[in-house]
């Protein structure tokens, strides 16, 4: 079978045809994947932002329908249509038990080397390996949909389209006729501003220093677009100087975090959403952090229980609250998959939203969104790649409001 690996940090991703798959095993499932998502995180692992085991096929945003189940597995049979959570929920931990699955302990435990390619084992990546035809995972990291739901629609709610509004959701809990300003507009912060219209903000502020990025924006809710340069002056505007009652920032970059908090009032809550470095820090004052009264959240997965929010998310789909056509750019065959991380890695923006694991393929149980002759559904004319976090362009965090200003090191 065919499958997109990365040997190494800096390396290409290679589409191979000599892939072998082994599986599934007890309390596992094997799923022919149908579609897949473009995320920035797996370009983060080619360039080494994310530290990950390597060789590995890459891919935690997938879609597909069951081809295999191990023993024990009775809950989920051949021929069903699942989402893959690249988090998988043990159920046991005291993350799990607290109602915080999305922090389970075992996760990154599943990365095993399930493929072999050219006779050599290589490792799944993420635990999902989405990036192959075919994929095997543990049952706990599979969340049954309905068979009308479009898989290449599905495949984003596995990963982009569950951060961005479980970030409002879930971690923020946003009150209506609350401001928020989002600061990224990529596939993850389009969704952020979804999830703050869905929730009743009042005033929903975009900001991206990439001016092309604003009407999409605009059109997934924002009721204001605007350049980092320009945020101040739309601040002044929109709060009277106050600040947001809620910022997101969407970027993983130390300016863009300074950005996001010092858009924000007296105890306003900024959520980290972006995925950033290890070995960066963003300065914060001991004064600041006690004067502001600010809270500081991180959010991973968007706070979410994928085997709640997962069916949640269809179902504000189904009633039109949520617009997932919206955001798939284009379609594409695996084999163009190479193609499409090295335009993400230039900066050039929408290059793929999701890509049809088997485009020469058709026959029963195929979606017909993923047809050769075309999607089957209606789709905006946006230019928007799904779950592109980072933008290029000029970000300029304002200046800390008072001297002495302490590292604040992220935790990987």
């Amino acid at each position: 079978m065919r499958a997109a690996m990365l040997r190494e940090v800096g390396a290409p991703f290679e589409v191979r045809d000599d892939v072998e798959l082994g599986g599934p095993g007890p309390g596992e499932v094997r799923v022919r994947l149908r579609a897949s998502g473009v995320c920035h995180s797996d370009l983060s692992i080619q360039d080494g932002t994310f530290p990950h085991p390597l060789p590995c096929i890459p891919g935690h945003e997938g879609a597909g329908e069951v081809v295999g189940v191990g023993e024990g597995v009775a809950d989920v049979a051949v021929g069903d249509h699942v989402v893959i959570s690249w988090i998988p929920l043990c159920g046991r931990c005291r993350f799990c038990l607290g109602g915080r699955p999305n922090l389970c302990v075992t996760t990154g435990s599943n990365i095993l080397p399930r493929f072999r390619v050219g006779g050599e084992p290589v490792l799944a990546g993420m635990g999902t390996a989405t990036f192959a035809e075919e994929t095997v995972v543990g049952r706990e990291c599979v969340v049954p949909i309905p068979r009308d739901v479009p898989l290449d629609l599905a495949a984003l709610v596995g990963c982009g389209v569950t951060t961005g509004v479980g970030a409002v959701v879930n971690t923020a809990r946003v009150e209506p006729g609350s401001s928020v300003v989002v600061v990224g507009c990529g596939g993850v912060g389009v969704n952020v501003i979804q999830g703050a219209r869905l929730a009743g903000a009042a005033e929903i502020v975009a900001v991206d220093p990439v001016e092309a990025k604003h009407d999409a924006a605009l059109g997934f809710g924002a009721t204001h677009a605007v350049t980092p340069a320009g945020l101040p002056g739309l601040l002044r505007d929109v709060t009277g100087g106050d600040g947001f009652d809620y910022a997101f920032e969407v970027v993983g970059r130390p300016e863009t975090i300074r950005t996001a908090w010092d858009a924000t009032r007296r105890a306003g809550t900024i959520v980290v959403v972006g995925a950033g470095r290890a070995d960066v820090q963003v300065p914060f004052s001991p004064f600041e952090l006690f004067y502001f009264e600010r809270r500081l959240l991180g959010c991973v997965y968007g706070s979410a229980d994928p085997r709640r929010d997962f069916p949640m998310i269809l179902d504000l789909w189904r009633a039109g609250r949520l617009d997932l056509e919206g955001l798939v750019s284009r379609r594409l065959d695996l084999a163009e998959l190479p193609g499409a991380f090295a335009a993400m890695a230039r900066g050039e923006g929408a290059s793929a939203a999701s890509w049809s694991c088997s485009s020469s393929r058709r026959g029963r149980g195929r979606s017909p969104a993923l047809d050769s002759e075309g999607p089957s559904i209606p789709r905006k004319p946006l230019d928007l790649t799904v779950s592109v976090r980072h933008s290029r362009g000029q970000w300029s965090g304002r200046a800390p409001r008072s001297g002495g200003a302490a590292p604040w090191s992220r935790v990987p």
